[in-house]
């Protein structure tokens, strides 16, 4: 059947889309009404789509088929895995994998589930908790200065060799030395 309208065709209903009810995802073009989970049939927009291949799915369904298997994740008890169900896992006398390609990689750039690790508490840290700092990621109740615990931001955020600091913790250990800098010691008077 030629295609009259010019528009594309619905990846769910393969009906023409036209541009004022077009949403794209993975370069495949859907109906505003047809851009449901494949799994719940709810509603999806650019923040809750999660694709696999030529399907979509809420990021909560998408988890529950694709994501890692195991106790807490809502499949049963048993050791944490993401392969696909009714494929058995590798046998365990196999050789251990590399955990990482880069060997400068730190213990707390690891992955762990799928989220980061925090480098102040080493616990997981998921996208709703996560905070940038030094170039990792914190959770907000731990991103506070290492030497007087006070809570920073953005603003007043300061790092040293991986840690945080505030920026007066920062000058007094870190800044300058010399009178009016911190310190008691009055810098040399040249004449």
């Amino acid at each position: 059947m030629p295609n009259w309208g010019g528009g594309a065709k619905c990846a769910a209903c393969e009906k023409t889309v036209y541009h004022a009810e077009e949403i794209q995802c993975n370069s495949r073009s859907f109906h505003k009404t047809c851009f449901i989970c494949m799994s719940c049939r709810k509603g999806l927009d650019s923040t809750t789509v999660a694709a696999h291949e030529s399907e979509i799915y809420c990021k909560s369904c998408y988890g529950k088929k694709y994501g890692p298997k195991g106790y807490g994740y809502g499949q049963g008890a048993g050791a944490l895995s993401s392969d696909p169900p009714g494929q058995d896992a590798e046998p365990q006398n196999s050789k251990p994998r590399q955990t990482s390609s880069n060997p400068n990689a730190s213990k707390f750039s690891q992955k762990f589930g799928g989220s980061d690790r925090c480098p102040r508490c080493s616990k997981a840290v998921y996208a709703a908790e996560k905070v940038m700092g030094a170039g990792k990621a914190w959770h907000k109740t731990c991103f506070r200065c290492a030497l007087c615990g006070k809570s920073l931001e953005s603003t007043t955020v300061t790092d040293k060799d991986g840690e945080l600091y505030c920026k007066v913790c920062y000058a007094k250990n870190f800044g300058p030395k010399g009178f009016g800098l911190g310190n008691e010691a009055m810098l040399e008077e040249r004449e």
